[in-house]
């Protein structure tokens, strides 16, 4: 077997070699890089096409964001977004990559902490962990039911709503754990401050 084996390698010559891995680094390239690509994107575009294109959510013609990224929103009229250790940018998404133990992760902590309880005018226990520390991704567009309904009295006041018509439009937009079993009730901030926006509209 190795004679045949270097009986072959002997015949051909280093041309010849370099044009047969040339030829497979072509064909390679050309399949995995670009017909899987368009293969794959074709499909996503046919059964998924809102996903593909970034989930985008329009106004009067005007893209006002996607429903996958979270946006930071500071007014009191609007409900708060989890933290984000990217800064809500899309294009460097990340965690904080700071441990639990690290002092400066529990000072960061420790600071929403006290300005969300001062801010919403609820006791420390009430804070969700959500409302304190950011996601893997750093743009989760969620919050728990218990992160918005903590921010129902603010908003109310801010928006002159009363607090059952805000909390209507939480239950509203609340969606349920996929299948009915995986992760938790959440809620879609942008959505549920762009559906404030237009009872007031």
């Amino acid at each position: 077997m190795m004679n045949i084996e270097q009986n072959i390698l002997e015949e051909s010559s280093p041309t010849q070699r370099l044009r047969a891995a040339l030829g497979l680094s072509v064909i390679t390239l050309t399949l995995c890089g670009f017909v899987y690509s368009a293969v794959t994107t074709g499909i996503g575009q046919i059964l998924f096409p809102e996903q593909a294109n970034g989930s985008m959510i329009e106004q009067n013609g005007k893209i006002v964001g996607s429903r996958l990224v979270a946006q930071p929103f500071v007014q009191d009229r609007y409900f708060s977004s989890r933290p984000s250790a990217a800064k809500y940018d899309p294009m460097t998404m990340a965690g904080s990559n700071l441990a639990r133990s690290n002092p400066e992760l529990l000072a960061q902590i420790q600071q929403r902490v006290s300005h969300i309880a001062e801010r919403e005018h609820v006791a420390v226990e009430q804070i969700p962990s959500d409302m304190v520390t950011s996601s893997g991704s750093g743009i989760d567009p969620h919050i728990s039911v218990q992160a918005a309904t903590i921010q129902v009295k603010r908003v109310a006041k801010a928006r002159h709503l009363s607090e059952q018509e805000v909390r209507e439009l939480i239950n509203q937009y609340t969606q349920k754990p996929t299948l009915g079993l995986l992760g938790q009730a959440r809620v879609n901030v942008l959505e549920l401050n762009l559906a404030l926006d237009q009872i007031q509209s």
